[in-house]
């Protein structure tokens, strides 16, 4: 499985709670906004996942809309990602998309205006008060920065021979990560409250961990075995500085921060497992297809999660090693995968956040 298909399986998994939270901020917002709804997708990418998310949205605005008795408003929808995304590849897209929009709600061109948004999510990007509905998938795990306090002034990695958090990190690192998402995640509700009017929602997926242990296994085991892959090459005198930027935090830090920020109720906030490669594709047609277009078909399911992973973090790493290691790396990082996968089924959390702006005084 790919990187986009375990993308549109953990957005699949949230759709129920995004049609609920889209006709909520709608039922709050209309009909006083009908002249036009804004809506944000935060942390797009650059495939076809991104326009079924808008789509989708789209579908029960519509859908509420006529529950309501009221005419359809014009969309304007915004498609966030940092500024080397490729946005031409989802602009490509969007003749179909906008047939396909005509023909299931007579929705064309001229009554839904889709542009793209460069910039980090953990700051402004939208005019105050111009937002109705926030989608954000799998991006939000993802910091601003990898945790300036793992390096000491006096050039110190505490964290040494891992790039993650590890069951031998010092309590210092685990501080660091957390500090750092207490700090951009609060920047990111601060931001879009500001953006958000009164009775706007937010769905927001990522990832997380089901223990309030930020070293348990379910959360971090996936990059233990990728430093065990670095370490392996024995590259630890330079693999011992790389460190990566995700972070997995538990419901209770999430919820924490909500109510330290401020501007937001919690309507919804509930983790779900799925498997590190995404889980069996037998029966699923479009997976399949997927799979034999980027040559997974004769993989195994370790060697999937490596290629996956690879898709998302290839960058940072290569930056620090050179590309002259990467076939090499993933590789031994696919074999460890299987040899976990042969003792355990590997699961990821995701968490599912609906929040609702509260007021727009700000």
């Amino acid at each position: 499985m790919s990187q986009r298909a375990l993308q549109k399986r953990i957005i699949s998994a949230t759709i129920s709670a995004m049609d609920e939270a889209v006709a909520d901020s709608l039922r709050k917002t209309l009909p006083a906004q009908t002249m036009g709804i804004g809506i944000a997708d935060l942390g797009c990418s650059s495939g076809p996942n991104t326009l079924m998310v808008i789509s989708e949205i789209i579908n029960k605005i519509y859908e509420t809309c006529s529950q309501m008795g009221i005419p359809l408003p014009e969309l304007r929808v915004s498609l966030n990602d940092l500024p080397g995304n490729d946005f031409n590849g989802i602009f490509m897209l969007l003749p179909e998309f906008y047939r396909n929009l005509e023909k299931e709600n007579g929705v064309g061109p001229e009554g839904c205006f889709i542009s793209g948004v460069a910039g980090s999510f953990y700051g402004r990007l939208f005019p105050k008060m111009s937002l109705h509905f926030v989608h954000s998938s799998s991006s939000l795990h993802w910091l601003s920065q990898v945790p300036p306090a793992l390096c000491t002034k006096a050039g110190k990695h505490l964290n040494k021979g891992k790039i993650y958090i590890s069951k031998t990190s010092p309590p210092s690192v685990l501080k660091a990560y957390l500090s750092q998402f207490q700090t951009d995640f609060f920047a990111f509700l601060r931001s879009r409250a500001a953006e958000m009017v009164a009775g706007g929602g937010m769905l927001l997926s990522f990832m997380g961990r089901s223990s309030p242990d930020a070293a348990a296994e379910v959360g971090s085991h996936q990059w233990e075995l990728l430093s065990q892959a670095l370490m392996s090459m024995v590259l630890e005198r330079r693999g011992s500085t790389l460190s990566m930027p995700p972070t997995t935090p538990h419901a209770e830090e999430v919820a924490n921060i909500v109510e330290e920020e401020g501007s937001f109720i919690i309507n919804h906030l509930q983790g779900f497992e799925i498997d590190w490669d995404g889980g069996p594709t037998n029966n699923d047609d479009d997976n399949n297809n997927n799979n034999v277009v980027n040559g997974f078909e004769n993989l195994s399911r370790g060697r999937r999660v490596a290629k996956t992973v690879r898709a998302v973090v290839e960058s940072m790493v290569e930056s620090h090693f050179g590309r002259d290691i990467m076939d090499e790396l993933f590789r031994r990082y696919g074999e460890l995968v299987d040899q976990y996968f042969s003792k355990t089924r590997a699961k990821h959390i995701n968490l599912v956040l609906s929040v609702t702006r509260i007021n727009s005084c700000y």
